[in-house]
């Protein structure tokens, strides 16, 4: 049976932890005199150092540059098709193949969403394709299905 493990005797695996640097304590320890911060300068100085984009007085890159904004990688994939749009069709069968066709979405469109925006006078069936909860109700109120 093993030794019961005690806290007092715990020990990090070997050569898994580095000394600590000892600085200022002569120089034959090698980090004397200046502690290995060089001879003067604002970076040898206690409390002495800058901001993290400090360029010297020069307005950092982050500031000179226009900001841009967000772009979702995400939408490059996304198409909403509007529901007057769908009215102009002739076909009775709405679903991603027939949108791609008749233009109203890019053929690198893989999520097509119908959203309520005009009007749909005739019923029509939805497949493949996600629906707004308004446009699902003009939908079925027009006679038609979402599947």
């Amino acid at each position: 049976m093993p030794e019961r493990l005690q806290l007092n005797a715990i020990k990090p695996a070997a050569g898994s932890r580095r000394r600590p640097r000892r600085v200022g304590r002569g120089n034959g320890s090698g980090h004397g005199t200046t502690c290995g911060r060089g001879y003067k300068g604002q970076k040898s100085r206690s409390g002495g150092y800058h901001k993290v984009n400090f360029e010297g007085g020069q307005m950092p890159i982050n500031r000179r540059l226009p900001k841009i904004g967000f772009r979702s990688r995400k939408t490059r994939f996304a198409c909403e098709v509007r529901l007057g749009a769908v009215n102009k069709l002739e076909a009775t069968e709405i679903d991603p193949r027939v949108l791609r066709q008749q233009g109203l979405a890019p053929a690198r469109a893989r999520k097509l969403k119908l959203i309520l925006s005009g009007k749909i006078e005739r019923a029509v069936t939805v497949r493949g394709c996600a629906v707004t909860a308004g446009a699902r109700a003009a939908i079925e109120a027009a006679g038609g299905t979402v599947e």
